[in-house]
């Protein structure tokens, strides 16, 4: 079944519910107070009566005082103690027959209903004692066919059934509106959805009305799925356009090398020597740029890390020692705590601090710092050199796959622009930020936020 049948059926449902509790209750309402005016009025004029009656009244004028307040259909007895009727007027004798005398020594009520002329009849009674030197001496029985009530009963009766028709047809009416206005936009999602699935393109759904509920909401969240998606498959194009650019020249040149030995074989040493070496040189490169390649695409897939409590200063301390023993350089960590803990998974958190450092060897001649701070919320990394830094233009792209601020030092360095992403993707992992600060010509700083407790960086 579909949502918007089931909205339908649902909508009309309850409303069909709603009206028949309030018609009830509306019906009731108007039996009961329609009964009760009717009681109030038989009771004034039972009262009224006994006022004008007097014990030496003769049964003629008992009657004859009587018989003024007798309605259509309507009768009037005085009864005995013993359930003797004394004295008796009415207009309907086949309703006074059906009605039994009976002696009351309290006032009351009674509701009855009497087959007369083949259909049932609501008939209405009230008793009176009537009272003589303090004593009960007999009751004043008033009794009248509710023919206004019957009338007005099924009067109300067909026009609450009227109105529960009519309100279950607009119900069906407002449920089919209102249903296709929710599944409006929904349905232009499927519809999107649909077209994304058969052309592989992604697509954006069409918000016509501001309408600021839900179902926008949902509109525009979907749409903004759909441009991370659309800015993801740029991404993933630029990287293995990037990726394939990069490969395609280490790779002419292990062709031409190996081509020439093809034709000159290794008869000149001095030329096989040399292709040989830079044969070797760009596998080399290959093989670091795959190996960047998998270090990029583990710190993307989400994987949990296996933290455990590190000392920073005896990390910093011996990634310090061994590029400065490799790199032949002066590398200065500082440091005013002889022990700072974190919670980190220590591999990765060493591959981002070597990849801070080796990018400061690259792009400076100068000695390097690295600093270590222990703040309130967070611990401070900071790696800082003194060397060609980064115009400030530039600062926003190098977090990019395969970017180089340096074009025409890259071959030199090295580098495969994947660095500093690597380094960005390892901090995200820890719930860590890293943010760069630079200067043309003067230097760069480079920090690596790390929260306590494994918190996220705020």
């Amino acid at each position: 079944m579909k949502i918007t049948t089931k909205i339908n059926l649902i909508t009309t449902a309850w409303i069909l519910c709603v009206l028949i509790a309030v018609n009830t209750v509306v019906f009731f309402s108007f039996l009961n107070i329609t009964v009760n005016m009717e009681d109030n009025t038989l009771f004034q004029k039972a009262g009224q009566l006994i006022k004008k009656l007097n014990q030496d009244d003769t049964p003629a004028a008992i009657k004859e005082k009587l018989t003024p307040y007798l309605t259509p259909h309507s009768f009037i007895r005085i009864i005995q103690p013993d359930g003797k009727i004394v004295n008796q007027v009415t207009n309907d004798t086949h309703l006074a027959a059906k009605i039994k005398p009976q002696f009351a020594s309290e006032k009351g009520t009674e509701r009855r209903a009497v087959r007369l002329k083949n259909q049932e009849e609501q008939i209405a009674i009230v008793r009176v004692p009537i009272q003589a030197d303090g004593q009960i001496t007999g009751t004043l029985e008033f009794g009248e066919k509710l023919t206004g009530l019957e009338l007005g009963k099924d009067l109300l009766l067909s026009i609450l059934i009227f109105c529960t028709i009519l309100g279950a047809v607009l119900s069906l009416l407002g449920g089919r509106w209102l249903s296709n206005l929710i599944m409006r936009p929904i349905s232009n999602m499927i519809n999107t959805m649909e077209d994304i699935e058969q052309s592989g393109i992604p697509k954006k759904i069409v918000i016509q009305h501001e309408t600021k509920d839900e179902l926008q909401k949902l509109a525009v969240t979907f749409n903004r799925m759909i441009e991370r998606l659309e800015a993801n498959l740029e991404k993933q194009k630029q990287f293995i356009s990037d990726a394939s650019h990069e490969l395609k020249t280490p790779l002419t040149v292990i062709k031409s090398y190996a081509d020439l030995l093809l034709r000159r074989g290794t008869r000149n040493e001095e030329v096989a020597h040399d292709a040989i070496e830079s044969i070797h040189s760009e596998a080399t490169r290959i093989q670091r740029m795959t190996e960047k390649f998998l270090d990029l695409a583990d710190t993307e897939s989400g994987n949990l890390l296996e933290t455990k409590s590190i000392n920073l200063v005896a990390l910093c301390e011996n990634i310090r020692k061994q590029l400065k023993s490799a790199y032949k350089r002066e590398i200065d960590l500082h440091c005013q705590k002889a022990s700072i803990t974190a919670i980190a998974e220590e591999l990765k958190l060493k591959q981002a601090i070597i990849i801070l450092i080796d990018n400061a060897i690259k792009y400076s001649s100068e000695k390097i710092d690295v600093y270590l701070e222990e703040k309130e919320e967070f611990m401070v990394i900071m790696v800082k050199d003194y060397g060609i830094g980064i115009p400030e233009s530039e600062i926003v792209n190098i977090f990019e796959r395969f970017y180089r601020v340096d074009k025409a030092r890259s071959r030199e360095t090295g580098g495969t622009g994947l660095g500093l992403s690597i380094a960005k993707n390892i901090m995200k992992q820890h719930h860590g930020e890293i943010k760069v600060k630079s200067t043309e010509g003067v230097g760069t700083e480079v920090e690596l936020y790390l929260p306590k407790g494994n918190l996220p960086f705020k």
